[in-house]
């Protein structure tokens, strides 16, 4: 493997926590009251896109206006105050680097809250590329668009990418790309289907030896 793709959020950093509280206690409820949603059906989709998803399947009581506004006050405060980067991530990110193996920041987050993480977590060129689902004109996951796309980017066949996801749609996006796909068990998601992933972890220090095995 000559490239690692990290997913965002519930891999380098641990938002997931915050985000699944959010919309399970907050944001569904207002927004689909008489909907029973599982959080598995939008987990890793861009959220204008789970609006859009909302609205079709469920038909939404909040206007699309006030679903980001709600997304984004909530953001600032998330990634600038609470949350927490993987452990040991900067050693590893070394490592890869020493090495001589691409990596990615892939996220479906907008290019502002990734930036939030970076500066917070001083991550600014420790990363080969940085890419927004946001900058991509075409299907959010489980579609594996863009990890075909970050693979491009990177200049590394989708083949020898290794993908560090934690949601399911991430995990089955990456899969159907062709990449090798490390599944970074969470307790916020609870029970999911990991099954398309090669490798399912259950901690940092796990992911860490995992990525680096298969990026010898």
């Amino acid at each position: 493997m000559t490239a690692v793709l990290f997913d965002m959020d519930g891999v380098l950093v641990d938002s997931e926590d915050y985000w699944v509280e959010f919309e399970r206690e907050e944001l569904l409820p207002t927004a689909v009251p008489d909907a029973d949603v599982d959080l598995a059906e939008v987990s890793g989709m861009n959220f204008r896109e789970i609006y859009d998803y909302l609205d079709d399947e469920y038909e939404t009581a909040i206007s699309r206006e006030d679903w980001i506004d709600r997304f984004e006050a909530t953001a600032e405060s998330l990634y600038t105050e609470r949350v927490e980067s993987l452990d040991g991530l900067h050693d590893l990110l070394e490592t890869l680097d020493d090495r001589g193996v691409s990596t990615a920041l892939v996220s479906s987050s907008p290019h502002d809250w990734i930036g939030l993480v970076i500066d917070r977590f001083d991550l600014a060129g420790e990363f080969d590329e940085v890419i927004s689902a946001d900058e991509i004109d075409a299907a959010s996951k489980p579609a594996p668009d863009v990890f075909e796309y970050a693979a491009a980017e990177v200049g590394v066949p989708a083949e020898e990418c290794v993908v560090v996801e934690d949601s399911e749609n991430g995990v089955e996006a990456a899969a159907r790309a062709g990449t090798t796909v490390v599944a970074y068990r969470i307790d916020a998601h609870g029970d999911i289907d990991l099954s398309p992933a090669d490798v399912v972890v259950d901690d940092a220090a796990t992911l860490r030896e995992e990525v680096l095995r298969l990026a010898e």
